[in-house]
């Protein structure tokens, strides 16, 4: 009950900030929930008294204010929901995408503090310089030091460090996240389709992966692992001596961000090849590896002096299986081939679209969607139009949200955001086309049946070594069975004075249940057997 109660207090806190600045949060032409009309008419007062303050502001800016003012889970929370329009709304999507993270830096002191309590020692035993913060974000800030290496020179690394007590607040809010979920399903049912718990359930993986840096560096080893070969895209190397829970220390990045076009022109990199590569190296990380980074906007991208597109920041990473890898790939071949009911049917075939639905009937739906975007530049097209008439089919065909392709789904519309501000006659299809073939070629082709043969023997072969335990396991359960087929049903002293006791107390149907339990067993038995 105290909890329900402090929940209840965070979120009235989160609704009269959000009141304060103006925000609307539910989508235009939808219904609002009675709880949210009262609460709306509750903080009228706070919204007129604060309007003069908001005159000349545009919109996004005060959903940013407020999101900002909440505190660090809400901006993630806020940059989580950009991607969720089916939820929101395009509007609201669209505004909270511009939320930036960025939030005052925390003192030397704790950064000090957190160094050496990860690590060991003083800060000067593992670096020979370390600067003041270059950023600082909602979980963590960076660093600029020197280390000096085992050959006695020394080299720049980038130190990232969390906020001091940043786990404490984000379990306080999330509690308050699950809370106000959990009475959304209960409420509102036809908010339940769209799975608001699941949504809180990724929030909650995310943050808690981005909160372990070790984590974070397995995974850009990880992907060094997998692109190294690739040479259009690299990663920065870890420091896997200096790098602890709370502390990750890494290469330091000396490239041009990629989103100062001024400083790309001056260097005359290819900003059109730089956007391919940002769109296909994402798409083949996904598809190939069925592992991403999710968190790939402008200001974790760089380029090198050699042009390769350099990524930071891995604290938020998306892993799809051979399923969702399928599903991926299906899709843009379809839609690139303009093949719309192959592209409905995986839909059915991945559990997009409930089975009672006719698969034409969607085909229909997505030449809708399809057929005016093909041989349009990135820039005719409204992202926001076609996500918004996208979810307005989910309702329609009663489509349930997939939270493992949440994240896929957010990451794909950061990217081609990236891909379009470097190239705006982009086109979408052109760029996806040669990485879904590719897959197609490799996982459906004759190569791939091949590979998926030998995947099959593989899997019978290792069932084959595990036959004789598999057998000595069900013989010895069937043991008892057997011994109740040749000596008769019985039933201990206990069993039967349970019996009684259930039969006194009128529960004649769990009576009826333990006999017809028990006679089962025994049929099983006696057809074990060849009795019958």
């Amino acid at each position: 009950m105290a909890g329900a109660i402090l929940n209840m207090l965070r979120l009235a806190k989160a609704g009269l900030v959000l009141a304060q600045h103006g925000v609307r949060f539910v989508p235009p032409g939808m219904k609002v929930p009675p709880a949210l009309i009262a609460l709306r008419a509750a903080t009228a007062p706070i919204r007129w008294l604060s309007a003069p303050f908001r005159i000349g502001q545009p919109k996004s800016q005060r959903v940013a204010g407020a999101i900002a003012a909440l505190g660090p889970s809400y901006i993630k929370l806020g940059q989580f929901l950009a991607t969720r329009a089916d939820v929101i709304g395009p509007d609201l999507a669209r505004e909270l995408s511009s939320l930036q993270d960025r939030l005052p830096p925390f003192s030397m002191a704790e950064a000090r503090a957190a160094v050496e309590a990860s690590l060991g020692g003083k800060l000067e035993d593992h670096f020979v310089e370390f600067g003041p913060p270059v950023a600082a974000a909602s979980i963590a800030q960076v660093h600029k030091a020197v280390v000096k290496t085992r050959d006695g020179t020394t080299r720049t690394v980038a130190v990232k460090i969390l906020r001091p007590s940043v786990e404490k607040r984000f379990k306080r809010d999330l509690d308050s996240y699950y809370f106000a979920a959990r009475l959304v399903e209960r409420l509102h049912a036809p908010s339940r389709r769209l799975k608001p718990v699941a949504i809180v359930d990724t929030l909650k993986r995310t943050t808690e992966l981005e909160m372990d840096l070790r984590l974070e560096a397995a995974a850009i080893s990880e992907m060094a692992d997998n692109t190294r070969d690739d040479p259009a895209f690299r990663v920065p190397e870890v420091d896997w001596t200096r790098t602890a829970k709370r502390v990750l220390t890494l290469e330091w990045i000396d490239g041009t961000p990629i989103a100062n076009h001024a400083a790309l022109d001056e260097r005359r990199f290819d900003k059109r090849a730089l956007g391919l590569t940002v769109i296909r190296s994402f798409l083949r990380h996904a598809m190939k590896d069925g592992f991403f980074h999710a968190d790939m906007h402008q200001g974790n991208l760089f380029v090198d002096e050699q042009g390769r597109v350099v990524a930071v920041d891995f604290g938020i990473m998306g892993r799809l299986g051979p399923r969702e890898r399928r599903f991926l790939a299906e899709i843009l071949h379809g839609l690139i081939t303009r093949d719309y009911k192959r592209a409905a049917w995986v839909h059915f075939w991945a559990g997009y679209v409930p089975p009672h639905h006719p698969v034409d009937v969607f085909a229909q739906a997505l030449r809708a969607i399809g057929e005016p975007i093909h041989g349009r530049v990135a820039s005719e097209i409204s992202m926001a139009d076609l996500l918004g008439q996208l979810f307005e089919y989910t309702e329609v065909f009663d489509m349930q949200t997939r939270p493992e392709l949440i994240m896929l789904q957010k990451s794909m519309v950061i990217v081609e955001g990236v891909a379009r501000s470097l190239d705006p006659a982009l086109n979408m299809w052109t760029a996806a086309e040669p990485i879904a073939k590719e897959w197609m070629q490799a996982n459906l082709g004759v190569l791939g049946r091949i590979k998926e043969a030998g995947e099959g023997a593989t899997t019978i072969g290792h069932l084959i070594g595990e036959l004789p335990g598999l057998l000595s396991e069900a013989q010895a359960a069937f043991a008892p069975v057997t011994e109740m087929a040749q000596n008769g049903v019985r039933l201990s002293p206990e069993s039967i004075t349970a019996l009684g006791a259930t039969r006194q107390r009128g529960r004649v149907w769990g009576s009826l249940a333990l006999w017809l339990a028990a006679l089962s067993l025994a049929a099983l038995a006696a057809r074990q057997l060849g009795l019958i």
